[in-house]
Order: C-alpha cells, then sequence, then structure tokens
C-alpha cells in the first residue's frame, strides 16, 4: 500500500498560519463540519493583529438549537457582516507592505452571498482562497462525502479508512483523546503537529503575537508568506 497521510479537522473562520502548515503538510485535508457547532470558538471568530493589540472579528450566527447544532448547519444571522469585518480589516492593515496587493481579493471574499449562508460555506471560501495564495494544493473534502458512525475516534478511524489513509496527522490539543491503539488496529499511524518554533515575521504593532490569522501574515509579507511556516 502506498503511502497516504490526511488530516481531519473543523473548519475555522480565516485560521492562523498553523492551520494552513496542517492542510500543506497532508495528501488530503477533510473538513469535520458535521459535528457539534460551538460558539465562542474558532469556527466563527479569529483575531487580526491592530495598533491596540488583537482584536476579535466574529461572524454573527443563529443558534437555534446550539446543543444539536452542528457547524454545517449553523446560518448566520446578519448578511452586512462581511462588510463590518472588511472595514476593520482595512483599517488595521491599510498600510501593510502587501495590503495593496492582495486587497481587492480578500474584498470580493467579504462581499454579502445571501441572508441565509452557512458557516460552513464561509470558512470554505476563506480557505480555498488562502490555499490558493500560498500555492497550497491539497484536495480538500467534507466529511459527509464519506459517511459517519458514532463515536469520536471510531468516525475519524472510518474516514481514514475509507480514503486509504495510511497516516493521521492531528493538531497537537487532540492528543488528549485520540485512541492509538484503535488507529493502530486499523493500520494507521497517528502523527501530531509540532506548532513549536516558528520564526517571527515584520509584523505591524509589537509585540509579536504569532496567533492571528494568516491574514497578518499575508498582508506583511506578501509571497514569502510560506518562509515563515512549516512543514509539519
Amino acid at each position: 500500500m502506498s503511502r497516504k497521510r490526511i488530516s481531519i479537522v473543523q473548519s475555522s473562520y480565516i485560521p492562523w498560519k498553523g492551520y494552513f502548515d496542517l492542510i500543506r503538510s497532508v495528501d488530503e485535508f477533510v473538513l469535520l463540519d458535521d459535528v457539534q457547532f460551538t460558539k465562542r470558538d474558532w469556527r466563527s471568530r479569529n483575531r487580526i493583529k491592530t495598533q491596540h493589540g488583537p482584536a476579535w472579528l466574529t461572524i454573527p450566527v443563529r443558534t437555534k438549537d446550539r446543543y444539536h447544532q452542528s457547524i454545517e448547519q449553523t446560518v448566520i444571522s446578519d448578511p452586512c457582516w462581511g462588510r463590518t469585518h472588511w472595514a476593520t480589516i482595512r483599517a488595521a492593515y491599510a498600510r501593510a507592505p502587501f495590503f495593496g496587493q492582495y486587497a481587492d481579493t480578500f474584498e470580493a471574499l467579504y462581499q454579502p452571498r445571501g441572508p441565509d449562508e452557512r458557516l460552513s460555506e464561509i470558512n470554505h471560501r476563506f480557505i480555498v482562497a488562502i490555499c490558493d495564495l500560498l500555492a497550497i494544493h491539497t484536495p480538500i473534502r467534507w466529511s459527509t462525502e464519506y459517511g459517519a458512525t458514532t463515536g469520536r475516534n471510531e468516525r475519524l478511524v472510518e474516514i481514514c479508512a475509507k480514503t486509504s489513509a495510511t497516516e493521521y496527522l492531528s493538531g497537537p490539543s487532540a492528543e488528549a483523546y485520540i485512541d492509538r491503539a484503535l488507529f493502530a488496529g486499523a493500520g494507521i499511524a497517528v502523527q501530531f503537529a509540532d506548532y513549536s518554533g516558528y520564526p517571527e515575521y515584520p509584523q505591524r504593532y509589537p509585540p509579536f503575537e504569532h496567533h492571528v490569522s494568516v491574514l497578518d501574515l499575508i498582508f506583511s509579507v506578501g509571497p514569502a508568506a510560506v518562509t515563515y511556516m512549516k512543514r509539519l
């Protein structure tokens, strides 16, 4: 069997650089959006750097049944949210070295798409566009394409099996619940991403902060962005 490495992660809004390192370090990236939506989490918000420090950008969503509402079922509550976010981003980065080079691309992404747009669709749109800017060509799929079983670990193992994966690359926070024995029994090696040792780049508004949206990196160093990222 040939080697195939995959990662299975919930979608996030304009994620940080480590999320994109996860994508570019695997052969297939699966968005796990048919799971519980959690408020005040990376699914619907992220941070950018401003002259007053890191600031949150949060997509307003409807939470009619937040205990039985998946990410893919979550719908925005304000169709004008994108204009507000873009105005905040423009104010923070208008003088960044490469803002002008990418402004039109991102402004278009923030245009209103209708009152019933789903959070998953928004996240996917931004993730795909940013991958294109970073020259990341990893196929991105949805977990629903592979069906699902109950049980957190069982579901991950089943998706790995259906994608013919031999290796599963996970974010470090999952180490607390990953059942290595279950994966091993299916012939799948488990690895965890190491997010330590990222180099700093010329960032506006010190002190330096790694844990902000990848937009900060792109607007700061432009085409050199991947040189400040790492293979996991």
